[in-house]
């Protein structure tokens, strides 16, 4: 699948041509809010979802699930509710923007003739999408307030620089010709759940096999976190598949900050074995939702929560229920106890 030729039409269909861009005082749920906020600022839709806007959002019961909120529940029913629910603002932080930063470089390189795709062309565009970011992410500029001679600015913007850069040891983009970038993608399964999500990459083959592709500026886990790391790709194969009825040859995950690529290749009962943990763990946040009780799950990521000031476990007292409850048999899902496979 390196050299890749003809791409097919795209895989959302109707779904990825109107990506979300409703205000919030439509009947937008918080999760899919969460989901196109992650748009690439390169040329995606603006969702009216940012968290940080000065009128409190109307809250609204949860109706479908991307990869990160699975993942928020997983991690820490809490913290799902806290951002699903009480739609809690967020401060920006230097590693999630430089992640963007790197994302919508890496998508707008694509637009260019493959022959000058290179690592100096790809450094010159970051400049002009951190200006875009600024522009449409305002909350972005206070991350270096304090930093009025620019240097810290200007080592952070090295590093992406530096991400970049490896990027090109582990792919040759001259050789390929994505189907589709930053592509919003949604599913309903039998059951009714709406899944959804965006891919950063997706590559067709001129057999018609269908590769996945994902970019992380962190670092590889170790192994036996693997399982764990391909959850979100495990999760787009569901939807690609339930979407087309293909299941995608590949899953790629390309680590800027390791130089490492994981790859996968899923089989059905993969995709199966997915679905019924994604049902599960919506019938927990269902119930979850329905009775109001989300519990803390500590664990060693609270320390980078943003929401200490509102957890329990920290002393903290959440803000009061938005949404109606009613009384509900004791809930038989542990919460927060599923792991990833």
């Amino acid at each position: 699948m390196e050299t890749l030729l003809e791409p097919t039409a795209p895989l959302g269909g109707d779904a990825a041509a109107a990506a979300p861009s409703e205000p919030e005082t439509t009947e937008i749920d918080a999760d899919e809010a969460a989901v196109t906020g992650a748009l690439s600022i390169a040329g995606a839709q603006d969702t009216g979802a940012d968290e940080a806007t000065a009128t409190p959002p109307v809250a609204v019961p949860p109706a479908g699930l991307s990869p990160s909120r699975a993942s928020d529940f997983m991690q820490c029913p809490l913290l799902y509710r806290f951002r699903v629910i009480d739609r809690l603002p967020e401060k920006p932080s230097e590693a999630a923007t430089r992640g963007t930063l790197v994302h919508a470089v890496l998508e707008r390189l694509f637009d260019a003739p493959a022959g000058e795709r290179t690592a100096p062309r790809a450094r010159a565009l970051i400049p002009g999408q951190w200006d875009r970011l600024r522009e449409n992410r305002p909350e972005v500029v206070e991350l270096f307030a304090d930093d009025p001679g620019g240097e810290r600015l200007a080592r952070w913007l090295g590093e992406a620089e530096q991400l970049v850069e490896r990027w090109f040891t582990l792919e040759d983009p001259t050789r390929l010709e994505p189907a589709e970038r930053e592509l919003f993608v949604e599913a309903e399964l039998d059951s009714g759940l709406r899944l959804r999500g965006i891919i950063d990459r997706v590559d067709v083959a001129p057999t018609g096999e269908v590769r996945i592709v994902d970019y992380k500026t962190g670092k590889a886990p170790r192994p036996e976190y693997a399982e764990g790391a391909l959850f979100q790709m495990k999760f787009y194969a569901l939807v690609v598949w339930r979407l087309k009825r293909v299941i995608p040859r590949r899953l790629q995950l390309v680590y800027l900050g390791s130089g490492d690529v994981l790859t996968y290749d899923p089989v059905l009962a993969d995709l199966e074995r997915v679905e019924r943990k994604l049902l599960a763990l919506w019938e927990a946040i269902r119930q979850a939702t329905e009775s109001g009780d989300w519990r803390p799950r500590p664990t060693k990521l609270c320390g980078w929560c943003d929401h200490q000031a509102h957890c329990p476990e920290f002393g903290g007292t959440p803000p009061p229920y938005p949404l109606p409850v009613r009384a509900v048999g004791s809930v038989d899902v542990a919460q927060g106890r599923m792991g990833p496979d």
